[in-house]
Parts: C-alpha cells; sequence; structure tokens
C-alpha cells in the first residue's frame, strides 16, 4: 500500500487510503422483464497518487483505486472499475473519476462532510446533461444502455466503508434506478 505523504491535503479521501473487503454486496441490475438481484463480494484497493496542478493555480490531491466485484453464487467478477477520488482543498470540492470496460465513464462532484463521532460523508453526482459533472459512453451504450444518471455516497468510519451507487439507465425500453450498496472493512 502507497502510505499518504504527510505534506499533501488529501482531506477527508486520506482514510480511504488502503485496501478494503467487504461481502455484504447487493447488486439489483436491470433484466428485460424486470430486475435481478447479485449478492456479492469485492475488494477495493485505495492508493495515495500525489498532488497535482492544474494551469498554476489549481492542486488538487488525489487517490487511485481499483475495484473487483464477484457474484457469489458464481465468484466470477462481474464488475471492474478504475479511476481517482480527488480533493481540491480550495474549493472543498470532492470529485470521482471512473471506467468501465463497458465504454463508459464519468466525472461525478460534490462534498463531504464530518460528523461529531469521526464519520465522514462523501456524496458526488453526475449527469448526462451536467456540463461540469458529466457521463461519456460508446454509441452502443448510448443506444441500447443509456446512463443518464449516477450519484455515490460513501460512508467511512476508522477502519468501516459503506456505500450506496445508484445508475440511472435507459434499458430494454424503459427506466431503471441500478442500486449497488456494500459494507467492507479494512484488511
Amino acid at each position: 500500500m502507497t502510505q499518504p505523504s504527510k505534506c499533501i491535503n488529501y482531506g477527508p479521501l486520506r482514510g480511504l487510503i488502503g485496501n478494503w473487503e467487504g461481502d455484504k454486496g447487493v447488486d439489483i441490475a436491470p433484466e428485460p422483464e424486470g430486475a435481478e438481484t447479485n449478492p456479492y463480494y469485492e475488494s477495493l484497493r485505495f492508493e495515495a497518487v500525489g498532488d497535482v496542478t492544474n494551469a498554476g493555480e489549481q492542486t488538487l490531491a488525489v487517490l487511485s483505486y481499483r475495484q473487483l466485484v464477484r457474484r457469489k453464487v458464481d465468484d466470477e467478477i462481474f464488475h471492474h472499475e478504475i479511476g481517482y477520488w480527488i480533493w481540491d482543498a480550495a474549493a472543498e470540492t470532492v470529485m470521482h473519476s471512473l471506467a468501465i470496460p463497458r465504454g463508459v465513464t464519468l466525472l461525478a462532484g460534490g462534498t463531504h462532510k464530518t460528523e461529531a463521532d469521526g464519520t465522514i460523508i462523501l456524496e458526488v453526482a453526475a449527469a448526462i446533461d451536467n456540463p461540469d459533472w458529466s457521463i461519456v459512453q460508446s454509441p452502443f451504450m448510448n443506444t441500447k444502455a443509456r446512463t443518464t444518471a449516477f450519484s455515490h455516497k460513501v460512508t467511512l468510519k476508522a477502519d468501516h466503508l459503506t456505500y450506496m451507487e445508484t445508475t440511472s439507465l435507459d434499458i430494454y425500453g424503459r427506466s431503471f434506478e441500478h442500486t449497488d450498496s456494500n459494507a467492507l472493512t479494512r484488511s
């Protein structure tokens, strides 16, 4: 695991750094005639990248991550995601960029809060028509399984992380709220 530098301000992202495991995942995905529920387990690894400077004015602290999700029923990987969590301290903005190997990428932006007990909550969102926090997808996905919106809420307390993610899709001739949630512990 990459250790964070003491001089880089990772802000609310600092606690994410490390390896996480969770086996309480629930994926509710679209099917042509309804929905499918998939229990899953996953591994999630966050690494400190350092900081980057944009146009000599903006400094961002960056974590890279890799998420591998396996169905409990057959142990097959059904979701692989890579990306970055980014902290802009000056603007107090959290960003989440991700790519999945289905021809979909996005940049979500949002906020954080720290509760009295030290719990950190990160909330980001993106939408197909948002000029700042948007979604890009291949022509096939845009036609057959269009992602129209994305929201992600992460709750972090010490060595425990939970998340709820909703991806709004236009698929199979209807709109569908595809959700994923899990509880993970630092390994």
